[in-house]
């Protein structure tokens, strides 16, 4: 157990660090911002549905062959574009029927794999990477021969198994694991994923068939009846004079972008009732007057930030305040799940918050090592644990907190409801307490009105907290704001504008004018933080955060910053490397500090810290805690401005 975690700690790592997976993101000036929902969505959303008063079975989509890897001929009259997943049971589930498929329609179909790790799937990213290092060696005929033996292993797929495949497809394995380690391909995988998401292809498996979308694990049938009603439209169009090698070009060129579908209802908003397990894991008295749940991730900075102010609740409210916890690993955190399901196996022997405290206390240092001298510490039964580490026994316990926190509008960690009344991240003890005295207050009045502490004392408070949507909401916004973080303007300013960007964002760009505007009008009564959001469906838009930073170590964080977004089309290394120079940076200097993980850390902590307050896509403006999302006119900036500084006037 412990060499196969080591190495998928060390291979998750790399992957989650590279790209934001875990919150979804949608990029313009749409004036909203979507809820991420791990349990069925990618790494990031599709773009804007078209709604249309038509059939969406029959939309053609335009999904591009590229250069994916396709099994057979190129003439074929019908091509299948599958969008897929290795960890995911229902794409397992549907290779049979597709073998089925293809033996009983043979050369008449094309089969074309694109890439679709979901988040919520810890290995599905290293199998996809080990599927396109098998390609790399051998083409298209070693991809699929790796893609058969990763469905035949799934759901075991650490690295050990990842190079037994290797070896039994006759790969150079020591190649194939150094392709793995530098991560050679995932910009290839994300650009897939990124086309899906586009489609509307959120979930695996999903299918393209010549363009017509069937989503999921469909019996044979299903699969049949578009197959054979593809098939007489293209014979008719070949009998017609149409070239069989260019019929799947001709019927795409026209194809939606965007998903199609017809008009619905927007979805429900999510609701603040957060229900407590019997055998959630609880700190203080289960009758308490406050319960505080809190939706956490062991991995998570901020999360590990709040752990004091938690225990010195606890230490100023006693028997009156109880605090539950319940999971939330976030998919950019590699260590989340792995350090949640070392948890929960300490929780089957009754050891839960000593192994929580043991986590937080060396959070930079997860993995199968800490694990392992932890439950060595608290005295577990060794054999257990790793039965239960290798089984992720806590597995379903996890995303049914993940689900709930969905549900709920907990769309960051570490997010606390306190009897009910959302307050989100690592805010300050006093700002807590206020919120548990206000709590405090009321179940004392609800007693006193013939209440009793018993269990369904939390689920009557939440009621009529629930009942007044003005009490139920969320707490007011604090960002946090670091010493060094690029900074325009005077340090002084009353008013502080905290910017969420995307260097390729188009409406990023499109906004920058106006935040020039901005600071040339209010001059010394309001100053700029910046703070990177790369959306993970801008390819470029994490390198060129890298870059920003590796100038900002040498002091030129706001020259690149207009180098960026000057050449916002043209984004890429030869650019960085070419801008680095023209701004008189250290060249070795900047590239060490583009490899840096330090610096990867500090721009997934802020996209991080932007997904915890909402700031779903970019670009989003804080103004002393406001939100203005997109590139928002002049007049909105100052008129928000000014109310605030009317406010800081009159105090």
């Amino acid at each position: 157990m412990r060499s196969w975690l080591r190495v998928a700690l060390a291979l998750a790592l790399g992957i989650a660090l590279g790209f934001l997976a875990g919150k979804s993101s949608v990029s313009g000036n749409q004036g909203k911002t979507a809820l991420s929902q791990p349990a069925v969505t990618a790494a990031s959303p599709p773009a804007p549905a078209t709604a249309l008063p038509r059939d969406p079975a029959r939309v053609v989509y335009r999904v591009p062959v590229d250069d994916s890897p396709v099994r057979g001929p190129a003439d074929a009259l019908v091509t299948v574009v599958e969008f897929s997943d290795f960890q995911c049971p229902f794409c397992k589930r549907v290779t049979g029927t597709l073998r089925e498929l293809d033996s009983a329609y043979g050369p008449k179909l094309r089969w074309v794999f694109k890439h679709n790790p979901l988040p919520i799937h810890d290995r599905a990213m290293a199998a996809a990477s080990a599927a396109e290092q098998a390609r790399s060696q051998g083409g298209d005929s070693k991809f699929w021969a790796m893609h058969d033996q990763l469905f035949d292993l799934a759901p075991t797929l650490g690295p050990e198994s990842l190079e037994e495949a290797a070896r039994k497809i006759g790969l150079d394995v020591p190649a194939f694991r150094s392709g793995l380690a530098v991560d050679a391909h995932e910009v290839r995988i994300r650009r897939d994923q990124a086309l899906g998401n586009s489609l509307g292809a959120r979930g695996t498996p999903t299918f393209f068939i010549n363009g017509r979308m069937l989503v999921g694990a469909q019996q044979v049938a299903a699969f049949r009846a578009v197959i054979d009603e593809e098939l007489v439209s293209a014979q008719a169009r070949v009998a017609a004079g149409a070239s069989p090698g260019a019929l799947y070009a001709q019927l795409i060129e026209h194809g939606a972008t965007a998903p199609v579908v017809e008009a619905a209802p927007p979805p429900p908003a999510p609701s603040n009732h957060v229900p407590v397990r019997s055998d959630d894991p609880v700190r203080g008295p289960r009758n308490a007057k406050v319960t505080l749940v809190l939706f956490s991730d062991f991995q998570c900075p901020f999360c590990g930030r709040l752990e004091p102010t938690l225990a010195r609740l606890g230490e100023l409210y006693g028997k009156d305040l109880r605090i539950v916890w319940k999971h939330h690993p976030l998919p950019s955190h590699a260590s989340a799940l792995p350090a949640a399901l070392a948890a929960e196996a300490a929780r089957e022997q009754g050891k839960f918050w000593q192994m929580h405290d043991g986590l937080f206390a060396r959070q930079d240092q997860l993995g199968p090592l800490r694990f392992e001298a932890l439950a060595r510490e608290l005295r577990l039964d060794p054999a257990r644990f790793s039965r239960s580490l290798e089984s992720r026994s806590g597995l379903g316990r996890i995303e049914e907190d993940s689900r709930l926190a969905s549900s709920v509008g907990a769309t960051g960690t570490p997010t606390a409801f306190v009897n009910c009344r959302r307050i989100v991240g690592a805010q300050p003890v006093e700002q807590f307490q206020a919120l548990v005295d206000q709590e405090r207050t009321h179940a004392d009045a609800f007693l006193r009105a013939g209440a009793k502490l018993d269990p369904g004392f939390y689920e009557q408070l939440c009621e009529q907290n629930l009942a007044k949507p003005d009490v139920a909401a969320a707490a007011p916004v604090q960002v946090t704001v670091r010493p060094d973080d690029p900074v325009k303007g005077s340090l002084r300013a009353p008013v502080t504008i905290v910017a969420f960007s995307d260097f390729q964002c188009p409406f990023c760009a499109r906004a920058e004018p106006t935040v020039a505007q901005v600071l040339e009008t209010f001059g010394d009564k309001v100053r700029l933080v910046w703070k990177h959001q790369p959306l993970s469906i801008h390819p470029n838009a994490f390198p060129a955060a890298l870059a920003a930073e590796a100038a900002r170590q040498q002091g030129k964080f706001w020259q690149m910053h207009d180098r960026l977004f000057q050449n916002q089309a043209a984004l890429g290394p030869e650019g960085y490397e070419r801008w680095a120079a023209e701004l008189g940076l250290d060249l070795p200097r900047f590239r060490r500090a583009m490899a840096e993980p330090a610096t990867r850390v500090r721009v997934v902590e802020d996209a991080q810290l932007g997904g915890l307050l909402g700031a779903n896509g970019t670009p989003t403006y804080f103004i002393d805690g406001e939100k203005l999302v997109g590139a928002v006119p002049f007049e909105q900036f100052r008129a928000t401005i000014e109310r605030h500084l009317a406010r800081t006037a009159r105090r």
